[in-house]
């Protein structure tokens, strides 16, 4: 977890009262505006982004939200500028990657803080091979003076206004008209790398039903890559007939 002194809510502009919807609106609201793809270059966007995915996945989580709200109500503790901070040659730390990145590959200057450095941040360029699967762990040794230790980066998927992940697995919603429902067919829906995947509807197909479309996810751990699971719904029509007497 974050420690508290990175404040998730200040970071959406919220308080601590704020409600899911309200934490998920204003995720979207900033998330578009301070994205990589609209503000290329910057090195602050990126680094807002990161930020605001940190905040996101701590408090649209009500398990981990109540971890963190506990831990901003504990009292702090005052350190003795006399106490060093306890060493650890070996750390970790979670990097958030958009979900194309995992396709396409990518180099990201991570930044590693650790109280115990007196030599402030540490930077470290990670390499993001093509075609790699979230939750896969990159070891880099450390710089001095942890030299013989190690930081160990796990990748995760940063949340995403299309899909939801599920593993390797990408989820999403199809709103269709009901005559498609009732005869069957084919739709169109945007995929991963922003081309149209082709999702077969079948006849009578009954509402939050849900079509896998093969080999159009994440990539997996062993190779191959993971579903688009598709999520039907469409409106039922409702006819009024005036009955005769």
């Amino acid at each position: 977890m974050q420690p508290a002194e990175s404040n998730h809510y200040a970071a959406l502009g919220l308080d601590r009262r704020c409600t899911a919807a309200q934490i998920r609106a204003a995720y979207r609201v900033l998330a578009k505006q301070h994205h990589p793809d609209l503000n290329r270059n910057s090195p602050a966007a990126l680094a807002h982004t990161q930020t605001l995915n940190a905040a996101y996945e701590i408090l649209s989580d009500p398990e981990l939200r109540a971890a963190y709200d506990r831990e901003l109500a504990a009292p702090k503790k005052v350190f003795s500028k006399t106490s060093p901070a306890k060493i650890q040659r070996n750390i970790s730390q979670d990097v958030h990657l958009p979900l194309e990145v995992f396709l396409r590959g990518t180099t990201r200057t991570v930044r590693v803080n650790d109280p115990a450095n007196p030599n402030g941040a540490e930077i470290y360029d990670l390499i993001v091979p093509p075609e790699t699967a979230p939750g896969t762990r990159f070891r880099l040794p450390r710089v001095e003076p942890f030299a013989g230790g190690g930081v160990q980066l796990r990748l995760k998927a940063a949340p995403n206004f299309r899909f939801k992940v599920r593993g390797s697995d990408l989820r999403c919603d199809l709103k269709i008209k009901p005559e498609r429902a009732v005869h069957g067919g084919t739709e169109m829906v945007r995929g991963l790398t922003g081309g149209m995947v082709r999702v077969p509807i079948p006849r009578g197909v009954g509402r939050n039903e849900i079509i896998r479309v093969a080999n159009e996810g994440l990539p997996k751990t062993r190779g191959g890559r993971g579903d688009l699971l598709v999520r039907v719904t469409y409106r039922v029509e409702v006819r009024v007939t005036r009955g005769g007497k």
